[in-house]
Order: C-alpha cells, then structure tokens, then sequence
C-alpha cells in the first residue's frame, strides 16, 4: 500500500507499507516500510533509521506514536529538511487507508448568486453537515453578498466587537458565525469569501495549525500564479509583502467534517470598517498610523484584476489542481438552511449569545 502527503511549503513524503495480517499474537503490524520523497535528510544512511523505526508498529498506531517512533531512533546528528516526523507519520496513515489526500476525492465547486449575510451563515452549516454525514461531495464554495455585514466569531462578544452606531449608519447587518476566530468587515463587491468542507480524513493526523496551512496551500498557488507572493502566517492568517490579505476559521463538527472558511479584502473601505468594529481600533493603537488603509491590501491593488476575474482564477486554479465538478445547494440543504436562519442565525438570541 502506497501513501503521500505534501507538506505545505514544503516537500513530498511518499511511503511504501506492507502489513501482516491481525491474529492470535494480537493487531496486525507493519512489515515492510519504504520512505521516499524530494525531502533532504542528512546523514544519508537516517532513512534506513526511519524505515527501521516503524517496523513491527500497529497499524491502528496514530500520528503521534508513529512520529514519536520515528524521532526516538534518529539521533541529534540528524537533519530533516522539507518534512518532518509526522509527515512521515501522516503518509504512513493514508498508506493504511486511515487517511485520505486531496486525490482521492472529487471536489463540488458551489458559486451562486448573492445570498443575505444569515443565510451565508446558515449554508455553511447546512453543507457542513451533509459532508459530516457522507450526504454530499467535500466542497469548494464561494460566497457572494447580498449586504454588507460584520461577521463575529462564535465566541466573540457582540457589544467589545461591534460599535452599534457604526453600523446603523452604515447599514451594516451583523451576524454570528459558528467558527471561533475574528471579526470579518464585509461590503458586497469589497470582498472574496470562500468555505472549503472537507471529511475528516484530509485532515486526519494534523493538528489545527497544520491544518490551516494544509488547506489554505490550493490559495497560496492560486495567488502566486496572479503575481502575489502570498505566505500563510499562523495561525489564521494569509499575508504579502505588503500586508495581510485574509483571515481564515474552522469549525469541526462531531463526525470530524472540516469546515474552512477565508475572507479576502479586495477593496475594503478601511476607515468605514474602523467606525463599525471597536477591535479595528484597538489593533491600530499600538501602529502609529491614522490610516487603516496601511493595513490592509487589498487584492484589487496588487492583482489589477476585476473582483469578479480573480474568482474565476481561483476556481480555475483548483481545478487545476483537484478533481472538481460545478454543483449546487440541493433543496434538502436549502430547506436546511432555511430552518437555521429562521431558528438560529437571523436571531437576537444566536447573535448576543456572548452579548
């Protein structure tokens, strides 16, 4: 059995495993283990360590024992550069079928027209479930806004985020997601959003910093092919040279389902944005600027492009990348969704839940 996993930023890991079957002595276990990659290691002869390391393991064995494996055979001599321990670890799982990479599933791209800021709310849920439960394909959706809106955290406190002055004058609506994390400023045509759900699986094995990284490297290629070198900065944050270009949050539901979501400023109204969110104000504090338009850089900037093409260049990206098919929102996820705007989202009660 053959398994891979990319490290983000980094090098391939490949491994070659072939097991016993489980008996009487107990769980099955490894038998046979062969590393491969374009990583570097030095000295040479430590890729024989690892191998040697993971023989006889349980094939039940996590990433966390299977690294600690690993990293107690190698001595303080050894050099991994491009991969790690637990990218070892990680190809070794997907290997035994625990895990799964990015090719072993066919994407749904879901982008349809603008949807209230509840509702975006609502769908994402509402697909993150369908995903959770195997009803529906892992998922690439982008968002398109029918009002402007503040977007708060899950646990977040609404009164500390929110200046409700600010955001009656400008027709703001505010809205709570499910995701932990920050304050997202949002103008209909200002902004690139987009929710990435995945299975359990792709994730199987990384933490949660690793997991933002992993599942924000399809943006970072996409971005550089438009002519931005774009970094992911831990633990939410996607950054140029000139500055930060999104924020990212997860949720993980109870099945293990992944949902991931990114906001990009194309061309936000910076100095509206700090009338609306109190914690603009504070991050700017300690910046020595009266101006948030020197914190934020927005894509329309560095791109040249139309929101609009700059979309469908990260649509084609991925499908350069992944298996990908069109898809929609079907009328049991609609209905759902629907559900959850009228009982959660579009509620005082979700809203202030942290007043």
């Amino acid at each position: 059995m053959r398994g891979e996993y990319k490290v983000p930023g980094g090098k391939l890991v490949a491994v070659d495993v072939e097991t016993t079957g489980e008996g009487e002595a107990g769980p099955a276990r490894l038998t046979h283990v062969a590393i491969s990659g374009d990583f570097f290691l030095e000295p040479d002869t430590a890729l024989e360590d690892i191998d040697a390391a993971l023989l006889g393991m349980p094939v039940t064995a996590g990433v966390t024992q299977l690294a600690s494996a690993i990293e107690g055979a190698l001595g303080d001599d050894v050099t991994m550069i491009g991969f790690t321990a637990e990218a070892v670890a990680i190809a070794v799982r997907r290997a035994l079928g625990h895990a799964t990479g990015w090719h072993d599933h066919t994407f749904e791209i879901v982008h349809e027209p603008a949807q209230s800021p509840a509702m975006h709310m609502a769908l994402d849920q509402a697909l993150a479930e369908a995903v959770d439960a195997g009803e529906r394909r892992p998922t690439l959706r982008i968002w398109e806004w029918g009002a402007p809106a503040v977007v708060i955290g899950s646990f977040q406190s609404l009164k500390n985020e929110v200046d409700p002055e600010g955001a009656e004058k400008h027709g703001i609506t505010v809205v709570r997601r499910i995701s932990g994390g920050g304050a997202m400023f949002i103008e209909p045509g200002n902004t690139i959003t987009y929710s990435l759900t995945v299975p359990g699986s792709l994730v199987e094995g990384l933490s949660f910093e690793q997991s933002y990284a992993f599942l924000d490297d399809w943006v970072l290629g996409a971005l550089g092919e438009l002519g931005i070198k774009a970094t992911y900065q831990p633990l939410n944050d996607i950054a140029s040279p000139a500055g930060k270009i999104a924020g990212a949050a997860q949720k993980r539901l109870v099945g293990g389902a992944v949902l991931h979501h990114v906001t990009m400023a194309y061309d936000i109204d910076a100095d509206k944005m700090l009338e609306v969110l109190r914690i603009g104000r504070e991050k700017m504090s300690d910046k020595g600027t009266k101006s948030a338009n020197k914190r934020v850089d927005p894509l329309r900037s560095q791109s040249g492009m139309s929101r609009a093409d700059v979309i469908e260049a990260f649509k084609a990206h991925f499908r350069s990348r992944y298996d990908a098919v069109d898809g929609t929102v079907t009328d049991a996820e609609r209905a759902r969704a629907e559900e959850l705007v009228e009982t959660k989202f579009a509620t005082q009660e979700w809203t202030a839940r942290v007043p």
